[in-house]
């Protein structure tokens, strides 16, 4: 079994700001060699999200508009008592959405649906560069 390890970064903007980075990840998996096995994609920081969803503007406005629903930006957090920085609930929308996701790899190809794409949110507050590292393991 083979595994590779990369990273790189991608700018967003605050709350709730979403990219499409399927294409960055199929590039990593074509660069690995490997073609069959998995690819994990992971958000680096406690206020970032990984998910698949379809890409298109009604769905990413939908997206943002569940997560004030379940996660209310101006809800009384105790973080925000504790901290000051008020974002609370950029902490609760990703976790509640998770900070990676695993993707199966066959015929050295993602295996996703056709309207299916990979994408990196910041539920932070502010502007922020995520750091994303992908792992590619299997044969």
């Amino acid at each position: 079994m083979k595994v590779v390890h990369k990273e790189f970064i991608i700018k967003l903007d605050a709350e709730g700001d979403m990219k499409d980075i399927t294409q960055r990840v199929r590039e990593v998996v074509k660069e690995s060699s490997i073609k069959n096995g998995l690819v994990n994609v992971f958000a680096v920081g406690s206020t970032a999200a990984v998910t698949t969803i379809e890409y298109e503007s009604g769905l990413v406005s939908d997206f943002k508009t569940l997560m004030e629903k379940l996660a209310p930006k101006d809800a009384d957090y105790k973080h925000n008592l504790r901290w000051g920085d008020y974002n609370g609930h950029s902490h609760i929308r990703a976790s509640l959405v998770k900070p990676n996701i695993v993707v199966p790899v066959v015929d050295g190809d993602l295996v996703l649906g056709a309207w299916q794409q990979i994408v990196l949110i910041n539920f932070d507050n502010r502007v922020r560069e995520r750091r994303v590292i992908v792992t590619c393991m299997g044969d």
